[in-house]
């Protein structure tokens, strides 16, 4: 792929659906904001979840070590669910399933130093749909990166959270505006497994 071609080649067919960040112990800079909004959202990010398996879609976990590397899902899952209840509520509603992928990543975006791309690679997707949190961070940095990297973007209007939801309409606006991403309701996507 030479630096103009903004196409993955040959495997722009598949999608992925790349869960950023829900797995958390929501213990950051305005923490308990973006918690009370991610479990309002948790509900429609599951559903979506259920959709893209049942159409065969890999869904894929990237999530935070919490600066252990030596985390696993199982034990980040436990973190989660025992760091707060709301956090409960969430990890209950979106709990990886046998056959979904998990990737550790150390900053923002979830390409940075994570083994994201190549999964992706492997799996011959070329379409990502993103959702999580913080949708005007992590989600906004792995998207942006996910363009330079030649993928098509999605981001589903109702499953991303912000601490706020002004932030989340104002991230929403900046993927539709600035970055050319579709922001689609949920229910209307289209997969391509």
């Amino acid at each position: 792929m030479n630096a103009m071609d903004t196409s993955r080649h040959p495997h722009s067919g598949k999608s992925a659906l790349v869960i950023v960040d829900m797995i958390s112990t929501w213990q950051m800079k305005n923490g308990a904001q973006l918690l009370r909004q991610a479990v309002k959202m948790a509900p429609q990010l599951a559903s979506l979840a259920r959709r893209a398996r049942s159409r065969g879609v890999a869904v894929v976990y990237a999530n935070d070590n919490f600066g252990h590397w030596r985390s696993d899902m199982p034990s980040l899952l436990e973190q989660a669910r025992q760091s707060h209840p709301l956090s409960a509520t969430i990890v209950d509603a979106l709990a990886p399933l046998p056959g979904d992928y998990f990737v550790l990543k150390p900053a923002h975006s979830a390409f940075f130093q994570s083994p994201l791309e190549k999964l992706l690679d492997d799996l011959h997707v070329g379409k990502l749909v993103l959702a999580g949190a913080s949708g005007d961070q992590c989600v906004l940095a792995t998207a942006s990166d996910a363009l330079l990297r030649g993928f098509k973007v999605v981001v589903p209007r109702s499953t991303i959270a912000s601490p706020t939801p002004a932030r989340s309409r104002h991230v929403l606006e900046h993927f539709r505006v600035a970055m050319d991403i579709a922001t689609p309701d949920a229910r209307s996507l289209r997969w391509q497994s």
